[in-house]
């Protein structure tokens, strides 16, 4: 989605998770299932700082990055936040969908991935929150129209700031 965002407003494109794999050349559950996850926290910082310069670029962060204080300064510093939330349903069962991104979700825990999920929104929600600037609801959205209102939120906020202001 943040590749397609970055297309139309032809800015870079830099995934942090795509970042860590090229550093370490190992996918995101082998590299926790190998090292923990305490490993790929303090590569994802290293990546993060390396970015806390990019300006005018689209930034896709794993969900759990900005749990991290540090991580929150960086990427605040030059950045717009965009909150994607969808419903617990739908969160569940595109995880599931989600073939591809098994290998890079590796299990937070050993319970369910729906009590997991709903663990983990509950924790992480009060930071989302605080840090978006727009929030988009992508329940039963498909990709194309959450780009689509993404982009709409974005050229009225340039079109109100001027470019630099997003």
């Amino acid at each position: 989605m943040g590749k397609s965002i970055s297309e139309r407003f032809q800015l870079p494109f830099y995934d942090t998770d795509e970042l860590i794999m090229g550093r370490t050349g190992r996918a995101i559950g082998e590299i926790v299932g190998e090292r923990g996850w305490g490993f790929f926290r303090e590569e994802e910082k290293a990546v993060i700082r390396g970015l806390a310069d990019a300006a005018d670029t689209v930034i896709a962060v794993g969900g759990g990055a900005v749990m991290e204080a540090e991580n929150r300064e960086v990427l605040k510093r030059n950045g717009l936040f965009i909150w994607l939330t969808a419903d617990m349903r739908t969160i569940v069962q595109r995880m599931k969908n989600d073939k591809a991104g098994a290998e890079q979700r590796p299990p937070l825990s050993g319970v369910s991935s729906e009590r997991e999920a709903s663990e983990t929104l509950k924790e992480r929600m009060p930071i989302y929150r605080e840090l978006a600037d727009l929030t988009v609801d992508t329940s039963g959205k498909g990709i194309e129209a959450v780009v689509e209102e993404v982009c709409d939120l974005l050229v009225h906020r340039i079109s109100g700031f001027g470019r630099r202001g997003l």
